[in-house]
């Protein structure tokens, strides 16, 4: 009897221990299965789409089992020293690519260029164990951390790195130490222009870098690839051809601090000289031509050569000062100068002409008068009144007289005689006519001044031009 007390109360403890694992087993499970489901179903609709745990396990900056900063070693080392300090200069590879030249002034003698920057060295701080041997890529964060080469840019008035939409700063980092670091700025430098030629002149312009601190003891600033190391972009300027890149180095040399390594960014510029002819060049020719129309105007006409003299002068000055507003003020004569003063005084003289034929004829006219050939009926005031001078088809001008009179027996001439040499049988002379006597046939004749100036001008125009062009071209 007390033996199957026993066996009961065995199979009844049994029977509740399965009881009670099954509950707890499926309440478990329970749990489990709704966990799941709320996991799911968060992960499913929490931005919109489904997250992969998949792609989540393959996440590179969730598997890294330390950070950058922790991986190259940085807290370890001071970086305000550079690489390999006591010991010889560290070389550092510059490679450049020109992206554009943005302006070039004359008035500041200057140049805007934007070019991609790249410095290569090594630094075995940086190094760090890597099975696959790929490089690590950074931005501007971890540039402020580390030692970068102070490269700057000799003679620059300004500059700037860009920063749209993030500072343009790379930073590539191989695992035995080798560093590329690149940056995209913008440069404004001085350029020594010769404006002597200007604008048929060629322009020599160059981009000078240059370590700030590191003399050529601890730094050695070279170009990577030689004169590959230069690559430009195709650039096209409005007044400018290009005519020649080309990269070379030297040394500098401070009074205080020694020798320097400098690099230097050489381009050859030739100006666009259509741009001008066409502003400047052709419509002075025009003005000057203008100006010749006036040798075929009727000399009594004075308000009509007046007006055409005035009005080529005046432009002529306009011209001359909208040419220099866009010039530096230099203490030298430039080729635009000689050509624009020179078709000036074309221009000028061509009224200094006009004067001088107004002034003779007016002077004819009144000696005429004061012989008493004026008619009686002509009225002075009116017609200088009218134009300024008298009127040829009013006052009767004889032509200059003839200087050969006849040989009279008389030895004492008439004061209106001249003696007649004869010449001896077989034989004839001409009387040379003086300096004076030319003048005075100029004045009695006041519209042969005109009929010069009307093949004078051209010829010496011309004549200017040809030595002008050959000279500057």
């Amino acid at each position: 009897m007390p033996n199957m007390k026993v066996d009961v109360l065995t199979c009844l403890a049994l029977a509740t221990t399965s009881l009670v694992a099954v509950v707890t087993g499926g309440r478990n499970s329970g749990r489990r299965r709704h966990k799941e489901v709320y996991l799911g179903e968060k992960n499913k609709f929490k931005f919109g789409r489904r997250i992969d745990y998949k792609l989540r396990r393959q996440d590179s900056t969730k598997t890294l089992l330390i950070k950058s900063e922790q991986l190259l070693r940085i807290e370890e080392h001071d970086f305000a020293i550079r690489p390999g300090f006591g010991g010889g200069a560290i070389p550092v590879g510059i490679d450049v690519q020109v992206e554009s030249i943005d302006s070039i002034s004359e008035v500041n003698m200057d140049f805007t260029m934007t070019l991609y920057l790249r410095h290569y060295w090594k630094d075995e701080r940086l190094s760090f164990p890597s099975r696959t041997n790929l490089s690590r890529t950074f931005d501007s964060r971890l540039v402020k951390k580390i030692w970068v080469p102070d490269v700057f840019f000799v003679h620059s008035k300004r500059s700037f790195i860009h920063d749209a939409t993030m500072e343009n700063i790379m930073l590539r980092v191989y695992p035995d130490g080798n560093i590329l670091y690149s940056v995209r700025v913008t440069v404004t430098a001085l350029c020594s222009m010769d404006f002597s030629s200007f604008p048929l002149d060629t322009q020599n312009c160059s981009l000078e870098l240059e370590s700030y601190a590191y003399n050529e003891n601890d730094l050695m600033l070279y170009w990577k690839n030689g004169n590959d190391s230069l690559r430009i972009d195709e650039i096209v300027l409005s007044q400018f051809f290009i005519e020649h890149f080309q990269a070379s180095s030297g040394l500098a040399f401070y009074s205080s601090t020694g020798w320097y390594n400098r690099l230097f960014i050489n381009f050859i510029l030739r100006r666009h000289i259509f741009f001008f002819m066409l502003q400047t060049y052709f419509p002075t020719m025009l003005m000057v031509v203008l100006s010749w129309v006036s040798f075929w105007i009727d000399r009594r006409a004075v308000p009509a050569r007046v007006s055409l003299g005035m009005t080529t002068v005046l432009t002529m000055s306009t011209i001359i000062t909208g040419v220099s507003s866009s010039m530096p003020q230099v203490s030298y004569v430039k080729a635009v100068d000689i050509y624009l003063w020179t078709s000036f005084l074309f221009v000028f003289l061509s009224v200094i002409e006009y004067a001088a034929v107004n002034y003779f004829t007016t002077l004819e006219e009144m000696r005429k008068m004061k012989r008493g050939k004026m008619p009686s009926t002509f009225n002075a005031a009116q017609a200088m009144a009218f134009d300024g001078c008298f009127h040829d088809d009013e006052v009767e001008l004889t032509p200059f007289p003839q200087m050969t009179t006849t040989l009279a027996s008389d030895p004492i001439a008439t004061p209106t005689q001249t003696p007649d040499i004869r010449p001896t049988e077989g034989t004839r002379l001409r009387r040379q006519r003086s300096a004076r006597e030319n003048v005075a046939l100029l004045v009695s004749n006041s519209y042969m001044i005109d009929s010069y100036s009307r093949l004078a001008f051209p010829l010496s125009y011309l004549l200017f031009n040809t030595i002008y062009w050959s000279l500057y071209s």
